[in-house]
């Protein structure tokens, strides 16, 4: 049996596998956990473990901002499931794997098309398979997010006005759903079905809290909560939460005002290894065709990927603050 025809069968054991890992059903232990979980959430007499999680699930998203680990390439069903609802758009996990696979066969077959090594090709589809789809679904959470962080200071104020006029807190909640478009309407507005079917506010906002994944709404989330086991004037209180996420969104605009130089550098030393290579190899491609199918080529290339990879890290964690 020849190399290649190994290579192809490595290959497809590996596609079913990842779809085995993928679209495999969740055990029943979780499962049942989970629901647990669910019900002791919904009929908890006091909101102290709600806040405390809350808090919790807080500082774990600042500290742990930014950490790649395996898990995030190779996401579980539930997670990518919840990746992709996280999005706001009607994409599905059938649709998502598609696309991983058909991706997988275009840029295979294309690097064959020119004569690269089975190999790497194999390789690069593979990875290109399983990183771009994450990432596009990553921006596309991440525009949404963004979104939803623009309007809510408003939403906030429209709740205050509501509040002062006398209207209870889940009326104001309709009120936002119904008067606000967009990312911050959609999830005021599940926050609302959520209250109808039986879960208590908390629960409620800690599911939308848990899609979200922004400390702004969080923060919301601990102020509801603790004004409703401790009182006081809420209104008051969600008045000067919606100064201090204007101030952080400020903040991040000044942030990103100061290092766009520092972004376009860093976006021009990166590109211009590969304008570089994509002119020469328009003028000449038999100069540039070692890359393709010498192996001491092949090494130098990756290697010089992967050191400009560890580069551009470094270079995006210097330009990121976190307020």
């Amino acid at each position: 049996m020849n190399l290649p025809v190994i290579l192809i069968i490595a290959g497809a054991f590996l596609a079913f596998a990842l779809l085995f890992v993928l679209l495999g059903g969740p055990s029943a232990g979780k499962a049942k956990t989970r629901r647990l979980a669910t019900v002791r959430d919904r009929h908890a007499a006091s909101t102290e473990a709600v806040v405390a999680a809350q808090m919790r699930k807080t500082i774990q998203s600042a500290g742990g901002k930014g950490d790649i680990a395996l898990t995030s390439l190779l996401p579980r069903r539930e997670e990518l499931e919840k990746r992709i609802r996280r999005t706001g758009k009607s994409w599905t996990l059938t649709q998502y794997m598609f696309a991983s696979m058909a991706l997988f066969v275009v840029v295979t077959g294309g690097m064959l098309a020119v004569r690269a090594p089975m190999l790497m090709a194999g390789l690069v589809g593979l990875m290109l398979s399983l990183g771009l789809p994450y990432l596009i679904v990553g921006r596309a959470i991440k525009k949404r997010v963004a979104q939803f962080n623009t309007r809510f200071p408003d939403a906030i104020d429209l709740l205050v006005r509501g509040l002062k006029s006398g209207l209870p807190v889940t009326e104001t909640f309709q009120v936002v759903s119904q008067e606000l478009p967009g990312p911050v309407g959609e999830e005021f507005k599940g926050v609302i079905e959520r209250i109808r079917i039986g879960n208590t506010m908390e629960a409620a906002l800690q599911e939308s809290a848990e899609m979200l994944g922004t400390p702004e709404f969080q923060f919301f989330c601990i102020t509801i909560a603790i004004q409703r086991e401790t009182g006081g004037n809420l209104a008051e209180t969600l008045a000067n939460l919606s100064d201090v996420l204007r101030k952080r969104a400020q903040m991040k605009l000044k942030i990103r005002a100061m290092s766009s130089e520092a972004k376009a550098s860093a976006y021009i030393v990166g590109a211009l290894p590969f304008f570089v290579f994509g002119v020469v190899w328009s003028m000449n491609p038999e100069y540039l065709s070692g890359f393709f199918h010498e192996q001491r080529l092949i090494i130098a290339g990756v290697g010089g990927l992967i050191w400009m990879s560890i580069g551009a890290g470094i270079m995006a964690k210097m330009i990121s603050f976190e307020i």
